[in-house]
């Protein structure tokens, strides 16, 4: 599942050089006869595992060893008995959520659902003024994915079902009130600072003794870096931080 997820085994793949709908090629296809030109993307089997790379067709970014360490999570929790449901926060094409859809499915466990929180729409816009480093970063947009493909993804691993529930909307409008109990464990890949925060503030107390909290842009993103440490020297958090890869970080809820 984890290959397939993230294309690990399909090697080389190819896109076209121009896209037909772009303006220019609206101007050169024409010109070419309709025959289609691609360019090889070629396949580093390092960057996959480690999710360096943005593969072209794939429904996750994250890579094997952050695949890998969700799974050890969502298996401690079952085996461990720890209550609540699973989600993550920043989505994109759904990949890391089918993933723990999968899982679930895996050990028979039907009492948990999956939370696929997302704007469905991009990253949102970063204020200028607040949040100089996230500006820097992105302008708002960035990433977005519509709700209808990210359920189309579910649907061709046959897993979208009454366990997956979708959050549409920014995080500070759906968080809030999100009809969320318990939560085992809390993924976030949400990139900006205010992102992380609200879904820090949200859902950390929803958290049951035992869960886990996984940071994707712990190492990759000084925005989402700094979210993460605030809220926890915030609120006295001392649960140990261990590394997953490059970029990707957990601890375990003792408290």
């Amino acid at each position: 599942m984890k290959t397939v997820l993230t294309r690990y085994e399909l090697g080389d793949t190819y896109k076209p050089l121009i896209e037909p709908q772009s303006r220019v090629g609206k101007i050169i296809t024409p010109l070419l006869g309709h025959v289609p030109i691609y360019r090889r993307i070629p396949f580093d089997p390092i960057s996959r595992e480690n999710g360096w790379d943005t593969p072209e067709n794939a429904e996750t970014m994250i890579g094997l060893k952050r695949l890998d360490n969700l799974q050890y999570c969502i298996e401690q929790v079952i085996s461990q008995s720890v209550p609540g449901d699973l989600i993550e926060c920043g989505a994109w094409r759904g990949g890391a959520c089918i993933f723990m859809r999968a899982v679930l499915k895996t050990y028979g466990d039907a009492g948990r659902k999956v939370w696929v929180a997302d704007s469905f729409e991009g990253l949102p816009k970063p204020d200028k003024d607040k949040r100089r480093e996230d500006a820097q970063l992105w302008q708002g947009g960035e990433m977005a994915v519509t709700l209808s493909q990210v359920k189309r993804n579910f649907d061709r691993f046959g897993l979208l079902d009454d366990q997956v529930c979708f959050l549409k909307g920014f995080f500070i409008d759906t968080l809030p009130d999100a009809p969320i109990k318990q939560l085992a464990v809390l993924r976030l890949d949400c990139d900006m600072y205010d992102s992380v925060t609200q879904s820090l503030e949200y859902l950390y107390d929803k958290v049951a003794i035992g869960g886990f909290v996984i940071i994707d842009d712990y190492g990759a993103l000084p925005p989402a870096r700094s979210a993460v440490d605030d809220y926890r020297k915030a609120h006295g958090i001392e649960d140990k931080v261990l590394k997953i890869d490059w970029t990707g970080v957990y601890w375990q809820k003792s408290r």
